[in-house]
């Protein structure tokens, strides 16, 4: 088979909220951690030594200060023009915004997935709204760049619509699963063309972090 188009998503490092539990949206999010900073500075060396081999054609990231830090990290290794796409921001948390993640779920009675048509705080998306904003951002993109490689730099929650997108899940069974998404791991999405013209997405890679584990060089 023939690789025509392939997506690559990796999630931002760790966030100084994310080590404190507490809600990440613009109010919440005041970037990486020192964590952060070191598992991107491994996930850059990474990325660079596959652009080498195979060069990204395009690169994306998100608003939020933790991608913009993640993504700061990798340009200095990997030197290409990155484009923002607001729409692939993280949910918008309304009054949430700030707050304690625990807190959030204990009154909503668990994480936004588990009632995805119903806002978990005052001012919040719901989690479909937001899958349908994230999903229709992923399809532009992948329209705009067929036969090309693509990077984005993004959210846990970009990574989990990416596979809602690829895998058209519908809402009742998305109700049942989910997808473990570490700081700075690796998805790929590949579209393969075999022999008798048939099309298909193939996840090649998820959630891998092996570079967290790799000797530096």
């Amino acid at each position: 088979m023939t690789v025509t188009t392939e997506l690559v998503l990796v999630r931002h490092g760790e966030a100084n909220n994310n080590a404190t539990g507490i809600v990440g949206g613009e109010r919440g999010c005041t970037g990486l951690s020192a964590q952060g900073h070191r598992q991107v500075e491994r996930l850059a060396e990474r990325l660079a030594r596959e652009h080498s081999l195979r060069p990204f054609d395009a690169v994306y990231g998100t608003p939020r200060r933790r991608v913009r830090d993640t993504i700061d990290i990798i340009t200095k290794v990997l030197p290409l023009q990155v484009t923002i796409v607001p729409e692939l921001r993280g949910p918008d948390h309304g009054d949430a915004d700030g707050r304690s993640w625990n807190d959030i779920k204990t009154a909503f009675g668990g994480p936004p997935q588990h009632n995805p048509d119903q806002p978990y705080a005052p001012g919040s998306e719901t989690w479909n709204q937001y899958l349908q904003r994230a999903t229709t951002a992923l399809r532009e993109i992948l329209n705009r760049h067929v036969g090309h490689r693509i990077l984005i730099a993004a959210h846990g929650e970009t990574i989990e619509a990416a596979h809602v997108l690829m895998l058209e899940l519908p809402p009742t069974v998305r109700l049942g699963i989910g997808f473990v998404t570490d700081h700075t791991g690796i998805t790929r999405w590949q579209h393969h063309v075999n022999r008798f013209d048939r099309h298909v997405w193939m996840l090649a890679a998820h959630n891998d972090t092996r570079h967290l584990s790799e000797p530096r060089s």
